[in-house]
């Protein structure tokens, strides 16, 4: 088997045995992350859930992956991917044990609070990719890597429904995640023996200073410090929906409390931010180690429209084929909802094979189009519709939805190679802005008006791609003695 002369059962070959390996960490944080949706009527019953209740859980699921995947970014550019996925999985399974055990709903609330966390796996993994593969292969190893990562919700979706049932009993749906978290565990030791952070003899290349993405213009340092906005805004929107005036479950000392933290957090940040970059506002950058964070920008709103959606949409697909078609159970539901994740073990690939192949902003911008085409289709759907057409539905929108993320990380590794965990954990945490945001949408709209949200955003997006410059050329990256090493991006 081989994709753009990547051959994936030349186990031999150290940079396939290192994908393998990182992919099946990436599918396992994603099987315990989303490993709730499917289990979802079961928890509902067991708690006697309302539906803003559940929705209040949909959206907790994916706000702490927003902060989370800036700091695991930073780790990661810092200590390397070995250490902090290993520290990732066995850290999210015991989160995913604490779900299992939960007795109340604000218990449940925490940890899937919590489980935001494992969510940020995805970022170490497209650094260490990045550092095994060439760039002519990177946008395709890079898609795998994602694709079959984020299979694992489908897995998830397939198998723990059954394994609930195999166990038996009121308590089966905790034992079934217990094992996902058990699991999770076990493999971040094994992840820690197995793997390494670069080929023998590569430098690992570090920024100088941490705590921030290092920009190249003043004018980028202004952009950037925008772009951080969106990210403290989302969080602010979901404490204002767990506040009195909504869901309740913060009471007004605790809401107004978060809106602090917040305050001080951003500016917290704003200070880190200048002193990663002081020097280079005061003294300037050479041309020749320049970049421009409009790509790193616009690959943040691609990630909003696309992983964004997936995340939402993942979240409450199952629930909406068990309320939209008669006769279904959690278990039909759960893999009739399947395939929209399903297409990432070839939508992902595809989207950083074209990447590779046909050039970088082409291929964002036709998945982009063809992702909002999809959802307006999926608004379409409704309890007359033959379930199989249903089914092909999601699957084909999906198909765009997640080669469409795997274009954006066939970009990602060619800005600035030591920056790639920051730059990755900025997208990534953009995806999760999106998640928040379109959940939060979901909240106050039927399912059909959602779909449509998504569609109209996603063109929207389309236009912004359109500034994006095709990387081209060599980056330049600075040794640790100071020497320019230039690497090429073609």
């Amino acid at each position: 088997m081989s994709t753009n002369n990547l051959r994936l059962l030349d186990f031999g070959d150290p940079k396939i045995k290192t994908l393998h390996v990182t992919w099946f960490a990436f599918f396992l944080t994603f099987v315990v992350w989303f490993s709730h949706a499917p289990m979802m009527a079961y928890i509902k019953e067991a708690f006697d859930l309302s539906g803003p209740e559940i929705k209040a859980l949909l959206i907790l699921n994916v706000a702490l992956t927003i902060p989370a995947r800036i700091v695991i970014g930073t780790l990661v550019d810092k200590y390397g991917p070995r250490v902090v996925y290993s520290m990732l999985l066995v850290i999210g399974g015991f989160i995913c044990l604490g779900f299992a055990a939960a007795q109340t709903y604000e218990q449940l609330a925490i940890m899937r609070f919590l489980s935001g966390f494992i969510g940020a796996g995805f970022v170490i993994g497209i650094r260490l990719v990045g550092e095994w593969f060439p760039a002519k292969q990177v946008g395709v190893a890079e898609g795998v890597y994602g694709g079959w990562g984020n299979f694992g919700s489908a897995a998830g979706a397939m198998t723990l429904p059954t394994l609930a049932l195999l166990y038996g009993g009121d308590n089966g749906w905790r034992y079934a995640l217990a094992t996902a978290g058990v699991m999770a565990i076990l493999y971040g030791f094994v992840f820690y023996r197995v793997a390494r952070n670069t080929p023998k003899g590569s430098t690992y290349f570090k920024p100088k200073k941490h705590g921030g993405l290092e920009v190249t213009s003043k004018g980028d340092f202004v952009f950037y410090i925008l772009m951080n906005l969106p990210m403290y805004a989302a969080l602010a929107v979901l404490t204002w929906k767990l506040s009195p005036t909504n869901l309740g479950l913060l009471d007004e000392f605790g809401t107004k409390a978060i809106y602090a933290v917040l305050v001080g957090l951003f500016l917290f940040q704003l200070r880190a931010i200048y002193h990663v970059n002081e020097e280079h506002l005061k003294e300037g950058v050479p041309e020749i180690q320049r970049y421009k964070f409009k790509q790193v920008a616009v690959l943040d709103v691609a990630y909003f429209v696309t992983f964004g959606s997936e995340l939402a949409v993942v979240s409450m697909l199952p629930l909406f084929f068990l309320e939209t078609f008669e006769g279904l159970d959690p278990v039909k539901a759960g893999l009739l909802a399947s395939g929209f994740a399903f297409m990432n073990l070839v939508a992902r690939p595809t989207g950083g094979h074209l990447s590779d192949r046909i050039g970088r902003r082409k291929t964002l911008s036709v998945l982009i189009l063809g992702l909002a085409v999809g959802y307006f289709v999926l608004s379409r759907i409704d309890g007359g519709w033959w379930i199989p057409a249903a089914v092909v539905a999601t699957m084909a929108c999906s198909f765009f939805v997640q080669a469409g993320e795997g274009a954006v990380f066939a970009v990602v590794p060619l800005i600035k190679r030591r920056m790639t965990g920051q730059i990755a954990g900025m997208a990534g945490a953009y995806g999760n802005v999106g998640a928040v945001c379109y959940l939060t949408v979901l909240s106050f709209v039927d399912y059909s008006t959602f779909f449509m949200v998504i569609g109209a955003s996603a063109g929207l997006v389309f236009l912004l791609v359109q500034f994006m410059d095709e990387p081209s050329g060599q980056m330049a990256e600075v040794l640790p003695d100071g020497t320019v090493e230039l690497i090429s991006v073609e």
